[in-house]
């Protein structure tokens, strides 16, 4: 396995000079190093043999600087209290680390550990008052239902969609086009403090590294990458939120668009997204009930093996039997709100399992830590985001 000094080298090589691209179009080279279709993903090329691959000039020289700038980079970020998840670590990412150009390291202010159930929102910068209210309820919604919010931190529907997650008590990420120790935009100060409080800013740009226009392309891979699914919300034709719906459609992820009015030419690239089969969104419980269409579309197309993952889990929603679906589509964690006590009777009505299927799987969700049993016999969904 490849060593973290590496793999912070590696980012460094990957975010500087020409890589002046979104990672989706990388080099033949770039998807070596990915290395993706090696049963061990968390198997990486070496540094010095991405570097023969590249056929770099005195390789072993340039391999020595990028490890003495990936040690700085290490310290900087130590002193600065900013944390640091590489590839192959338990804590990096699980959906991020199956796109084919998952980045070698993620810096982090605050934890991503509540990014296993996570949607994207994303849209315009000069979002109309209508499109920031679409953004902030999309937010709110997805969180209230125990998803995790991702966006990057931009001007207009992603600070919408970060400030409707905080609204709800949910966590929220913002991946940046920056070290995450640089606030861009600069009045955003405040959210991205908040932000790191209640989930996480991530970035794979080194600390200290300030915002280039090339960036944001790249790091679109990352938002889409931590995602089960993409919302865009009013989307011109040369949008940057089409560069993350093109990246999720490429990663295999739910691709989804709020439709708009037609006469300011602010919706043209939001519906070209669903001219192309985007599922139409008009609340958080549309993106909830495609997620859950499509993970079943998934699961009768390639049946999974037993004990996989949440892309493909076995069984039926309904059924307490053999492995348990994805979390976010339970149906007992559907109907609860975190925080709020609910009786068996009560659960029974709104699930319409029967006594003994809704036991078995409440039986589950607490020995998994889901739903907590308190005073009463009743059962709480604590505030962690499924």
């Amino acid at each position: 396995m490849t060593s973290r000094l590496d793999l912070v080298a590696l980012s460094l090589l990957w975010t500087e000079g020409d890589s002046r691209r979104p990672a989706r179009h990388a080099s033949p080279a770039e998807r070596a190093a990915a290395d993706v279709g090696a049963p061990d993903p968390r198997t990486l090329l070496g540094l010095d043999k991405v570097l023969e691959a590249l056929a770099v000039p005195d390789a072993k020289d340039r391999a020595a600087s990028l490890r003495r700038r990936a040690a700085q980079a290490l310290e900087t970020a130590a002193a600065r209290g900013i944390g640091l998840v590489a590839r192959g670590e338990a804590g990096y990412p699980d959906l991020l680390g199956r796109i084919y150009d998952p980045p070698p390291v993620l810096w982090t202010r605050g934890s991503l550990d509540s990014c296993s159930h996570a949607v994207a929102i994303v849209g315009s910068r000069t979002a109309t008052p209508h499109g920031l209210e679409i953004g902030f309820r999309l937010g709110l919604g997805l969180a209230r239902a125990g998803f995790t919010v991702v966006s990057g931190l931009a001007r207009g529907i992603d600070a919408a969609a970060h400030r409707g997650a905080l609204k709800a008590g949910g966590a929220t990420i913002a991946v940046l086009g920056c070290g995450v120790d640089v606030v861009y935009p600069p009045e955003h100060a405040a959210l991205a403090a908040e932000v790191a409080a209640g989930g996480a800013l991530a970035s794979e740009f080194a600390p200290g590294v300030p915002p280039h226009g090339w960036h944001f392309p790249r790091r679109n891979r990352i938002i889409s990458g931590l995602a089960l699914g993409v919302v865009i919300v009013e989307a011109a034709n040369r949008s940057g939120s089409l560069i993350t719906a093109g990246c999720a459609a490429d990663q295999g992820r739910s691709v989804m668009a709020v439709p708009g009015g037609v006469l300011s030419g602010r919706n043209r690239g939001a519906h070209k997204l669903l001219r192309d089969g985007a599922a139409v969104v008009e609340e958080a419980k549309d993106v909830v009930e495609q997620l859950l269409a499509d993970w079943r579309e998934r699961l009768a197309a390639s049946p999974p093996r037993p004990g996989s993952d949440i892309l493909g889990a076995r069984g039926n929603v309904a059924d307490p039997r053999g492995p348990a679906p994805p979390p976010f589509l339970d149906p007992i964690l559907r109907a609860m709100l975190p925080g709020e006590p609910y009786r068996l009777e009560d659960l029974a009505s709104a699930t319409g399992l029967g006594s003994a299927a809704l036991m078995a799987r409440l039986t589950r969700l607490e020995v998994d830590g889901w739903v907590v049993r308190v005073e009463g016999g009743q059962f709480v969904r604590p505030g962690r985001t499924c």
